[in-house]
């Protein structure tokens, strides 16, 4: 399994802002989670964790099994404009397997 993205921020506000303004960074952090945990039998997984300096906190960020092939999509248009073809053939791939199931 592959190491959990973590992002380090002063503060939640921070981290808020780079969701807001769509971060291509957390984009493919989840995807990378999802795509190197598609065989697990785990009902959540684990994301990605956020380190807020300011509050001395970590945040983990967790994602049920059910919603994979939803947040593969949603970030599948941030592969697209960031012209990540081969990436986007895996996620594409990923969607059609989770919803064969």
């Amino acid at each position: 399994m592959k190491k959990i993205k973590e992002f380090e921020v002063n503060t939640i506000k921070e981290f808020q802002g780079l969701v807001d303004k769509k971060d291509f960074t957390i984009s493919q952090a989840i995807v990378n989670s999802i795509l190197s945990n598609l065989k697990t039998r785990k009902k959540h997984i684990h994301i990605l964790s956020v380190k807020c300096l300011d509050e001395n906190t970590i945040l983990d960020i967790t994602l049920e099994k059910s919603h994979f092939a939803e947040a593969l999509k949603e970030n599948l248009k941030y592969f697209i404009e960031n012209e990540m073809y081969e990436e986007c053939q895996k996620i594409s791939e990923a969607i059609e397997n989770l919803n064969e199931k």
